[in-house]
């Protein structure tokens, strides 16, 4: 027995060497570099997550992540954002947010200045401007001809089925046909892997305290309103510091309808390996949607990690940041989709 015992000691102290953690989905190397700072001057993993995701709405991470990207179909960019504190499980989301560009800073402030959760539209950004956010506009040169060369392109790629005029044909407006025989959508998810979608991030302090967040522009020229997984508890990311974190990225209409995120450290709870759970989470969304575009990124409380992918054409891997102590500087790391 004392044999046995040295043995889960070693391997204790093997993992508990690997903390704190950050990982990231996707290459975005500032966002991790600067969570991993934020760390390692003292700031707590909620501050980690904030200002790693903030960097990367500064940097518009791939054009999917803050201002001047991924444009509505009016023309509008829009963020969503969360941020949750696994200790608490308390959450701050924005959704559909307009003209502030730190959606992930006004997250946070909804968990220190409310007992809300979620925030959403004109209202979220009045919020925002009593917390001291300047308005400023998220429309750039880039989202404005990304916007035009759509229209010029009979707006297509969009998200209206089952109406007329044809929505893979026209413009629109589109309206209700008067009768109609709903024929079940078997397009593809539009988005080339290119629209990588939203920065999700998890901290995992020293002590094993886990922080999680995300933030995104959403999906290019969805419909004014849809507001996504990433601003979603449980969906986007979720953080439970008795357990672990998980973030999703891809496509949120349909990642949400599974809480990929709740699912995967449910899994790891049970003492699941954190790439097994990620692939089980990708697994049973497979069954629903087999040629859905996602990702999603898992960690536990002792600092193991993991990720998987579904695999689609043009999407057979999945790159993520990875920053602890056990690696010398934030590292962008692989894995197979399946």
């Amino acid at each position: 027995a004392p044999l046995l015992l040295l043995v889960l000691q070693a391997a204790g102290a093997a993992s508990a060497a690997a903390l704190p953690l950050v990982i990231n989905t996707w290459a975005f190397r500032t966002a991790a570099q600067t969570a991993w700072r934020v760390l390692e001057s003292g700031g707590s993993e909620l501050d980690a997550v904030e200002r790693g995701c903030g960097q990367c709405e500064i940097d518009q991470c791939d054009g999917s992540v803050g201002y001047g990207g991924s444009p509505d179909e009016s023309g509008e960019t829009t963020l969503d954002a969360m941020i949750m504190d696994g200790n608490t499980m308390e959450v701050g989301a924005v959704a559909g947010l307009r003209r502030v560009k730190n959606a992930i800073g006004v997250a946070r402030k909804v968990i220190e200045y409310t007992k809300h959760t979620l925030l959403v539209g004109e209202s979220a950004s009045l919020f925002a401007v009593k917390m001291g956010f300047p308005y400023e506009d998220l429309t750039t040169q880039k989202s404005l001809s990304l916007y035009s060369e759509w229209l010029s392109q009979s707006c297509q790629p969009n998200y209206w089925k089952n109406v007329v005029p044809d929505s893979s044909k026209s413009c629109g407006p589109y309206k209700r046909p008067g009768n109609v025989t709903y024929k079940e959508e078997q397009t593809v998810s539009q988005r080339s892997f290119h629209n990588h979608d939203t920065i999700g991030m998890v901290v995992i302090g020293a002590s094993g305290t886990v922080a999680s967040g995300t933030s995104t522009n959403g999906a290019i020229h969805k419909i004014p309103g849809r507001v996504g997984d990433s601003p979603i508890a449980g969906a986007g990311s979720y953080a439970d510091s008795t357990a672990g974190g998980a973030a999703a990225t891809g496509d949120g209409d349909i990642m949400m309808r599974f809480l990929p995120s709740f699912q995967a450290v449910e899994y790891m709870r049970m003492g699941t390996d954190p790439t097994v759970a990620c692939q089980k989470v990708i697994s049973r969304i497979q069954k629903y949607a087999p040629k859905f575009f996602g990702a999603i990124i898992c960690a536990n409380t002792t600092g193991s990690y993991g990720a998987a992918c579904n695999k689609t054409p043009g999407f057979s891997q999945f790159h993520f940041m990875v920053s602890s102590p056990l690696l010398s500087k934030p590292t962008e790391q692989v894995v197979d989709c399946i």
